[in-house]
């Protein structure tokens, strides 16, 4: 059974960096799509990153500059490198997984994606 779990969520002032995990395990998709995901209260949930099996990766413009996703397969780790947070980065964040049939890009909605995590929330403060 598929599983993801993130961790490394918090409370971090503006300006701060924070970096998430999500381990994920029992996957053994050849290609696929990975992606970090965000849901502020009150909002729909939004593509944040995604990394593919070759590890190209699309950004949000939100957070283009200050963000960054990456994997270690050694460890079945995704993670999301989190700098200069700005109050609006505030949000439960959510990793998740899919085959890369339709591709991989920031803008693949989250009904495309099969397999989720919990969620980790990251409250940043000004």
């Amino acid at each position: 059974q598929v599983k993801l779990v993130e961790s490394g969520g918090g409370s971090v002032q503006a300006g701060g960096s924070r970096r998430l995990s999500c381990a994920v395990s029992e996957y053994t998709a050849s290609t696929y799509c990975m992606g970090w995901f965000r849901q502020a209260p009150d909002k729909g949930r939004e593509g944040v990153a995604v990394i593919d099996s070759d590890g190209r990766t699309s950004y949000a413009d939100s957070v283009k500059g200050r963000f960054t996703i990456s994997q270690d397969n050694a460890k079945n780790t995704l993670y999301l490198q989190m700098n200069s947070l700005k109050p609006e980065d505030t949000a439960m964040y959510y990793c998740a997984a899919d085959n890369y049939k339709i591709g991989c890009y920031s803008t693949r909605g989250p009904r495309t994606f099969t397999y989720w995590g919990q969620g980790t929330q990251v409250t940043v403060s000004s």
